[in-house]
């Protein structure tokens, strides 16, 4: 799995005709046109409209859509009407079981043999104790999900932690990747609020790497640079490598060895070929 794929993931109102052509050529690795949270109930109808028309144009990302909750009589209707060329995959919102990921995997498979579609991708998201303590089996649930993304703020509601500090959350946070993974998926890390701390944004996505998340949801196309560097492999990290994969892959280099101190073997080789080959991704 391709896990530079999704380290960024950013959020667009599909209501804003201004953000919408921004999205266009917004260097993220998935643009999300969003039809839940961001749109006020009255306008959902014209944001869905406005999301179709949006996928016949060229974008730099791959997009995706995020539509109501499963539980919403809005989310079959958005799925109708964003199923189409341009569209890559759906975020569904407040996922809490394997079931719900099902339910839409056969909804999409209609639409994509009534209109000719390729397969679309289910990124489910992790916004609740449910669907935190089920995110292995919500992760294994279809072969079209390939990466879940954690929602700390839903979480926190649906905990009753209303304004206490994120770091209440942070068991669930640590455990979404490592279920995810379980699962067979890579986790997307939260996004990050105050858009005035760029060294808040930075220690988050520290934070978020060292707990295994392939990369993390943004709100504003200035967190993108800082996001891609976080989840990109660094300098010390690739010099590890290049030494590892030197040492492993000379004559009789197979098996446990010592490489600057530390014991490596046949993982710590395939973590180093890991590194190597996602400094070679686009930033």
């Amino acid at each position: 799995m391709d896990a530079a794929l999704y380290r960024s993931l950013a959020f667009v109102p599909a209501s804003s005709a201004r953000f919408l052509e921004k999205a266009r050529t917004m260097r993220a690795d998935i643009v999300c046109l969003d039809l839940e949270d961001s749109v006020r109930a009255e306008d959902k109808a014209a944001a869905r409209r406005m999301a179709r028309a949006a996928l016949a144009s060229r974008h730099e990302a791959r997009v995706f859509v995020r539509t109501n909750a499963p539980s919403t009589v809005q989310m079959r209707a958005d799925i109708g009407a964003v199923a189409r060329r341009g569209l890559d995959g759906v975020v569904i919102p407040k996922v809490g079981s394997a079931a719900q990921v099902r339910s839409v995997a056969r909804a999409l498979s209609g639409l994509e043999r009534a209109r000719g579609l390729r397969r679309l991708e289910i990124i489910p998201s992790i916004e609740s104790a449910a669907g935190a303590v089920a995110c292995a089996e919500i992760a294994a649930a279809s072969p079209r999900v390939r990466a879940v993304v954690f929602g700390i703020f839903d979480l926190m509601h649906d905990m009753g932690m209303e304004g206490a500090p994120n770091e209440g959350a942070e068991h669930a946070r640590a455990q979404v990747p490592l279920h995810a993974r379980a699962g067979g998926a890579v986790a997307i890390d939260s996004i990050w609020q105050d858009l005035r701390s760029a060294s808040g944004l930075a220690r988050d996505c520290r934070r978020g790497r060292s707990l295994g998340y392939a990369g993390k949801s943004v709100i504003h196309p200035a967190q993108l640079p800082a996001v891609h560097r976080a989840f990109a492999p660094t300098r010390a990290e690739l010099d590890w490598a290049g030494r590892v994969r030197e040492a492993y892959e000379a004559p009789g280099g197979r098996g446990a060895m010592r490489v600057g101190g530390m014991m490596v073997d046949e993982v710590h080789y395939r973590q180093a070929l890991a590194l190597l080959a996602a400094a070679e991704r686009p930033s």
